[in-house]
This record gives structure tokens, sequence and C-alpha cells, in this order.
């Protein structure tokens, strides 16, 4: 790891328990702790069940651990109210998901114009923006297209732009070739080298497949819970 970078993520013992107090009471994260220094491109892998999901929620702020700390680009995640959570991901997470999560009757520049208008980005900024985020994910000829009028790694390729909206600190990937066919999972993939190459982007890829996995600069793999493997790739 390189320790001249400052770290974008630190967890520290992170627990995450459901249905607390009751007889099924559920221990999903058993302490986990690791960092991630600014620029770093990590994947997390593990089995269905190994809590990856639960990992990225905390990660992305949608939800709270039950013990532990968690800082995100210097801000302490379990001390922020709920409002305070939503501004950090609008704009410090872009968030992509395998299901795309693009609003279905709106534009593909619209789209991508979503958060922008959250974060309260004046409108010509924001068509700006969108369109030039357009054209680093090759889909300039597309922006004026309802998702329904896109392939699914259009779509994808679209809800990249949208997670650089707000130049956040991070990316959250979650399984976003999960959805598409293995050609055009690469390209998508390889935009996200792109990201990661010419803008120095840190990101976070959730993955159950080992071989995206192993593009990436570190590999952190989950097992019931626990953290089991963390090795550099590179």
């Amino acid at each position: 790891m390189n320790n001249t970078k400052n770290n974008i993520i630190e967890m520290g013992s992170i627990y995450k328990r459901f249905y607390i107090g009751t007889p099924n009471e559920l221990e999903v994260l058993h302490g986990i702790s690791f960092d991630v220094p600014d620029g770093q491109f990590v994947s997390v892998v593990g089995a269905s069940g190994s809590g990856k999901s639960t990992l990225m929620n905390i990660i992305g702020a949608l939800d709270r651990p039950t013990e532990g700390s968690y800082s995100l680009d210097g801000a302490d995640i379990a001390a922020l109210s709920d409002k305070e959570l939503s501004v950090i991901r609008n704009k410090k997470i872009g968030f992509v998901f395998q299901t795309f999560n693009l609003i279905a009757r709106t534009s593909a520049l619209k789209n991508v114009e979503l958060p922008m208008l959250y974060a309260g980005v004046p409108s010509k900024e924001r068509a700006r923006r969108a369109k030039e985020l357009l054209e680093l994910v090759e889909m300039s000829d597309r922006s004026s297209h309802m998702p329904n009028e896109l392939s699914g790694g259009q779509k994808q390729r679209v809800a990249i732009a949208r997670s650089m909206a707000n130049q956040p600190s991070i990316i959250l990937a979650d399984e976003p070739t999960g959805a598409l066919d293995s050609k055009t999972g690469r390209l998508v993939m390889d935009i996200f080298h792109k990201l990661h190459k010419e803008q120095g982007k840190t990101i976070v890829l959730i993955t159950h497949n080992p071989e995206l996995a192993e593009e990436t600069e570190r590999i952190i793999t989950l097992s019931d819970g626990d953290i089991i493997s963390d090795k550099m790739t590179v």
C-alpha cells in the first residue's frame, strides 16, 4: 500500500447486526477493518452471503454499522445525521448499480444531470458537464435517447457518466457488469480503467467474479462476514 497517499476510506472494526435483541439476531459483519488510499482501484469479492452487499451499503453510507468507525474522505460517517449522509452520498460517492437505476422517462443527458440538480448546480453548467461526461463514455450520440431506447451496455455507460456528475471522491460499483454479456462487460470495465488511469479515480468494485477482480490493483476477499484475504495484484 502506498503510504504517501491519504486514505479516502478508513474502516475500523466494523460490525453489522440485524434483529438486535431478538432470538434470531444475526451478525453479518464481524469486525471488518481496512483502509483504501486515494486513487486505488480495489475490488471486494466473495460468494453470495459473504457480507459484500452489507459492506457495500455501509461504504456507500446507505446503512450504518452497528459498531466500529468509518471515515470517508475525512468525514466521520457515524457522527453524521441522515440529512448530512444524503449530502455525502450525493457529492462524495458515485454509485453504479447492476440494474443501472436510470429514470425511465428522462433522456440520457437529463439522467446524468440529475445528481447535479440535487446538488444545486446551475442548469447551464449541468448541461455542459453532462455532455462532457457522455462524451467521456462515448455516448454523445445517444444523449437525447430514453433508457428504453438504449442497450444494457449503453445504459451502464450512462450510469457511469451519472456517477461522475458531482466529481465524487469514490466510485462505488456494485456488480456493474452482472447484467451484461461478456463483450459489453469488457467495454464497461475498460471505462473504469480509463477513469482510474486518466483521472486518478478511487474505485471500489463489488463483484463475485474473480476474473474481474484480478484486473484491479487490490483484492479484498470476504467470507462469512470476515476478510480472509487482502492482496495487491500489482
